[in-house]
Parts: C-alpha cells; sequence; structure tokens
C-alpha cells in the first residue's frame, strides 16, 4: 500500500507567488488531456482545480502511469510551480500548473453516475442517490464551509455575549407544538413512546428555571410535515433563551448578531436598528407576516371608497365583513396581457379568491374588469387610492381579510420576481411584532396558539383573554429578510396563574395540562424569571445568504420530496424480530388507503 504523500498546499490556493516552488498535491482527477508529448490533468480538492502536467522529461514509466489516469481518481502528485502559457482567467489558478516528477495513485474509480461539475444538469433525486459524488462540485463544498463559517460566527458571539452552550435531549416527551412528532418506541417500557424534539422549548425554559440565564444551542430539531423547499423532516435550529430580558433586549442582541454576521460572511454593513414593523402595520402594507420591502406595490385599502357600489364582488365581501384591497404595478399595464392576467388569477385561487379584478390606466382612457359598474368618475376616484397614473396596472381581491391579504401578499411578490425587481444582492431586514397572541379557527370555533402556548400575552392587553381573546397581542417577534421568515421568538409566560390562563383560552383540560405540560409548570412552582428567546433556522440563514433557493444545497445529507435518504435507503423495513422486541405490531395499508 502506498504511503501518502504530505502535501504542501491545497489546490485552489496556488497563485504566481508560489512559481518555481516545489509543492506535493493531493486530490482527485476532474479531466485528462493527451496531446501526445504532453499530459494534460486537472487536479481537485475542496479549494479548487489546478492544471498539472506531465512532459516527456520525466521517466518513461510515470509517463505511462499518467496516460492511465481517469475521471475521479483518487492521486498524490509532487512537482515544480511554473508560469502557464495559455492562461485561464476563468480559474482562480489559470495563471499556473504544476509540472509533475511524482505520482502516485491512491485509488482508481469507475465512471460516475453523475458528472462532478457545477453545472451538471442532473436530476434532484440521482444527485440525493449519489450525494457523495454531489458534494465533490466546488458549489457543494463551498455551501458546507459557507454554514460551518455561520456557525463558527454564531459560536463566537454568544460565548462573547455570556451564553452558555447547553445540549437538551433528543429523545424527550411529546409536545403538541405545531406538526406531527416523530415517535420512537421505547424497549425497556413497553407500549410506550419518546418523541424527537420538534424544538428545545421546554427544555430551554426549565433551563432558565435552572439559573443558567443565558442559553444558546446549534440544535437538531424534527417534524413528521409535508416537505417544500425550505423544510426537511429534520433541521438545524440556532436556538437561544434569556433570563430579565424583555423584547428589547432580546432584539437588541439579535441586532448585534446579525450585524456581526453580514460583516464577516457578506462583506455588508447592516444599519442597526432595523425597522420594526407591528404584525397589523405589515398585513396591511404588504399582505404578509413576513414582508418583502426591497420594492413598492404596497396594498391599499377601498372599502370606504366602493362602499356604496353595486357591483356584487365588492359590495357581498364588505356585507360579510371582508375587505376590499389593491395593489398598484407601475408600469404594468403594458408587461400584463390578459393572458397573463388570467395565469395571476388562476394562482390566487389556491388562496380562496374567487376572482380578480384589474385596471389597465392608459394615456387617454381607463379599461378594466369592471369599467361597466362604475362611472368614469367613479374609476378615476379608485385609481387615486393607488396614486395611478398612465401605464399603471391595478389588481384588486375582495373577500375575506385573510384570502385578501394571503392572495395580494402572493402577487406583489410573484409579479416582483416577474419584473426582476428581487435583488439577491439586496439584504432588507426587518422586525415584525405585537403579533396576534391567537388565532381563530372558523370550523372548530376554538382558539389556538399563533405561536405556542407559552408565549406571554402584552401585558396591557391581559383583561382581554376573558372577554376578546382575539384582540389579545403577543410578546413575540419574528426577523424577516427580503420576505422569508429567518427566525421568531418571544417573551415566555413565567407566571404560573397566567400560564393556566393561556391553557384555558386554549381549551386544554385540567388533564391534559398536566399530561403535556406537568414537568414545566411543577418547575415554576419553585421560582422562575422573567425569560424569553428565539431560534434561526440554520439551513434557512445558510440558503439564503449562499443565494441558494433551496435548503437542500446547504445540508450534507437531506431527505428527498419523500422524506427519503437515497443514500443509505432510509426509511426502510425491519425484521419481525426487532419489532417483536419492541411491542410493535405493524398493519398492512392498501393502495387506496395510501
Amino acid at each position: 500500500m502506498e504511503n501518502v504523500l504530505k502535501r504542501t498546499h491545497m489546490c485552489g490556493v496556488l497563485t504566481e507567488k508560489n512559481i518555481d516552488e516545489s509543492v506535493v498535491l493531493n486530490g482527485w482527477i476532474q479531466k485528462r488531456r493527451n496531446l501526445g508529448g504532453l499530459i494534460f490533468c486537472d487536479l481537485r480538492d475542496k479549494t479548487g482545480i489546478v492544471q498539472i502536467v506531465f512532459d516527456d522529461t520525466i521517466p518513461q514509466e510515470l509517463f505511462q502511469q499518467a496516460d492511465k489516469l481517469r475521471s475521479e481518481y483518487v492521486v498524490g502528485v509532487k512537482g515544480i510551480v511554473k508560469e502557464r502559457q495559455a492562461k485561464n482567467k476563468d480559474l482562480p489558478t489559470g495563471d499556473i500548473e504544476v509540472f509533475v516528477s511524482g505520482l502516485t495513485i491512491y485509488s482508481e474509480a469507475d465512471t460516475p453516475p453523475i458528472y462532478i461539475k457545477d453545472d451538471d444538469d442532473v436530476s434532484e433525486n440521482l444527485r440525493l442517490k449519489y450525494r457523495y459524488l454531489d458534494l465533490r462540485k466546488g458549489k457543494m463544498q463551498r455551501n458546507l464551509t459557507f454554514r460551518h463559517q455561520i456557525s463558527k460566527i454564531t459560536r463566537e458571539y454568544f460565548d462573547s455575549e455570556g451564553f452558555t452552550e447547553v445540549e437538551t435531549p433528543i429523545l424527550c416527551k411529546p409536545t403538541p407544538e405545531g406538526a406531527r412528532d416523530y415517535l420512537v418506541p421505547s424497549r425497556v417500557n413497553p407500549g410506550q413512546f419518546y418523541a424527537l424534539p420538534q424544538s428545545p422549548q421546554l427544555f430551554k425554559q426549565l433551563l432558565m428555571v435552572s439559573g443558567t440565564d443565558r442559553y444558546y444551542q446549534i440544535a437538531k430539531c424534527f417534524r413528521d410535515e409535508d416537505l417544500r423547499a425550505d423544510r426537511q423532516p429534520e433541521f438545524t435550529q440556532i436556538d437561544l433563551e434569556m433570563s430579565f430580558v424583555d423584547v428589547d433586549d432580546v432584539i437588541n442582541v439579535q441586532e448585534r448578531f446579525l450585524q456581526k454576521l453580514f460583516r464577516e460572511l457578506m462583506n455588508t454593513e447592516i444599519q442597526l436598528p432595523l425597522p420594526r414593523y407591528p404584525y397589523k402595520e405589515a398585513m396591511e402594507r404588504f399582505g404578509s407576516d413576513k414582508p418583502d420591502t426591497r420594492f413598492g406595490f404596497e396594498l391599499k385599502l377601498l372599502n370606504e371608497t366602493v362602499k356604496d357600489s353595486e357591483f356584487q364582488v365588492f359590495a357581498n365581501a364588505l356585507a360579510a365583513g371582508g375587505d376590499v384591497r389593491g395593489i398598484n404595478i407601475e408600469g404594468g399595464a403594458e408587461k400584463f396581457s390578459r393572458k397573463d392576467i388570467d395565469k395571476l388569477q388562476d394562482a390566487i385561487k389556491n388562496f380562496g379568491a374567487k376572482g380578480l379584478v384589474w385596471i389597465k390606466i392608459g394615456e387617454t382612457e381607463t379599461t378594466s374588469s369592471i369599467s361597466k359598474f362604475f362611472t368614469p368618475e367613479k374609476m378615476k376616484e379608485i385609481t387615486d387610492v393607488f396614486g395611478g397614473k398612465a401605464g399603471d396596472l391595478i389588481l384588486v381581491v375582495a373577500d375575506k381579510a385573510k384570502v385578501v391579504f394571503d392572495s395580494l401578499g402572493f402577487l406583489r411578490r410573484d409579479i416582483a420576481g416577474k419584473l426582476g425587481l428581487l435583488d439577491d444582492t439586496q439584504y432588507n431586514l426587518l422586525w415584525v411584532v405585537d403579533f396576534p397572541l391567537f388565532e381563530y379557527d372558523d370550523e372548530s370555533g376554538e382558539y389556538y396558539a399563533m405561536h405556542h402556548p407559552f408565549t406571554s400575552p402584552r401585558l396591557e392587553d391581559v383583561p382581554k383573554l376573558d372577554t376578546a381573546p382575539g384582540e389579545v397581542r403577543a410578546r413575540a417577534y419574528d426577523i424577516v429578510l427580503n420576505g422569508v421568515e429567518l427566525g421568531g421568538g418571544s417573551i415566555r409566560i413565567h407566571d404560573s396563574v397566567l400560564q393556566r390562563k393561556m391553557f384555558e383560552v386554549l381549551g386544554l383540560s385540567e388533564e391534559t395540562v398536566k399530561s403535556k405540560f406537568g414537568f414545566l409548570l411543577e418547575a415554576f412552582r419553585y421560582g422562575t424569571p422573567p425569560h424569553g428567546g428565539l431560534a434561526y433556522g440554520l439551513d434557512r440563514l445558510a440558503m439564503l445568504l449562499s443565494g441558494e433557493h433551496s435548503i437542500r444545497e446547504v445540508m450534507a445529507f437531506p431527505k428527498n420530496q419523500a422524506a427519503a435518504d437515497l443514500v443509505s435507503d432510509a426509511p426502510t423495513f425491519v425484521p419481525q424480530e426487532q419489532l417483536d422486541e419492541l411491542s410493535i405490531k405493524t398493519v398492512e395499508i392498501s393502495n387506496k388507503e395510501q
């Protein structure tokens, strides 16, 4: 077995400053070209590619060995760095090449099932099946390194702010946190189950009871839910909690963290303090509780303007307590045809919208899908609400408030993308605060916690818990970047009486409360400091800052859309003996039931 050549440099770091130096490199052969008396190879490691050269001055045996090299062979070489005659300006090492005087082939390789290059255009499932090959790509190695740098800065910053990193249990008790739990059977306690944590929420609150004062953790979390581009069954949070704090204290610590992160990773200076939008304002201006403020198209309310309208769509929405709102796409009249508008109308049906009203303002006349219902004077009154001018396209939705907000919130960002207004090099960070404490379920007629049942209400709103729970505001806050939630948190309830009142409003029985949260309430009996915290989605943060559009691009071994690990072929069936040992019986599910 060959000895490993002790490398002196990584491939991608060599420059003209290294000319005439003797170097030792290790890596993978990217490609090989035999030009007769010369053999050129691209040698790759995690830092990049450098060209290595075998010429006719080396022993014939070495030249013949080089001629056997193929893509993905793993080799070590030693040689002299020289100036490259035909420079490659597209390659960071394109000004130099290494003339080889020694070669060790560590292992040969079959032809890989995917190309090892960033623009391979291979299906995602094939990439995930051969993820260990996919990760050899320069982009993927850069993404893993970038994610590592986020974690490194996180630990440095929170350590400097007096936080203690504490690991919390992975095997814990099922708790209702908005998604299905992943359950783990207990062999030593037949018929009983652990749950994998959806978050460390209860344990970090117990750490505040314990006197830890400031806690953080880069924590693995698990949720059994349907997947999408920024969601995985297992994901990572930057989780933290602080004692004796209010909303401003938590936000101030986080803003300095984000400022450090953007300064060191993105070479961008974030100006503090960040803007804060109350939830109500964010919804009314942007149709979203995670607004993207890189562009305009803000929502405008038409209720007063059209309140006496005989147009049934508007009249019915207002009579049912809904809203009539719209957005102005400046200069959009010529950019969106009737066919384009029909596609937009189809898209918002997913949010429950029944239709989309459009108004195009021309130089001499205004055309609209509702022109026959309004006089020219009234149409002008409507367009004036939006500051409309010639060339503008106004889009209006009338329905229940949620449908209107969801539809217009989607349209403004979707249209901004179509018009090229989503600049990924612009970073608009902001806070959304004063969320409702509860959301109301029309079907069940019950309230449920918008965040979680441990979120503290605004103290001045506590009397409304009995009389108007829907009006109670939470001491909660979300940090948003370019229309995507990076993280969120709240000040927690530390008073056991208030906590029990919260459970009462949520309709949780004493038995349920004791079963689910008894250990937390027990701890609260022994002295609990005021406390609050926040959790960032580390995967999502890495995705956004690296310019990717899926968190799978910044995770080493992610699951696919069917929650399957294609590398290890998980999940899989297990032997009956193992199920018997765990006191588990499985049932067959028909294709129809699936």
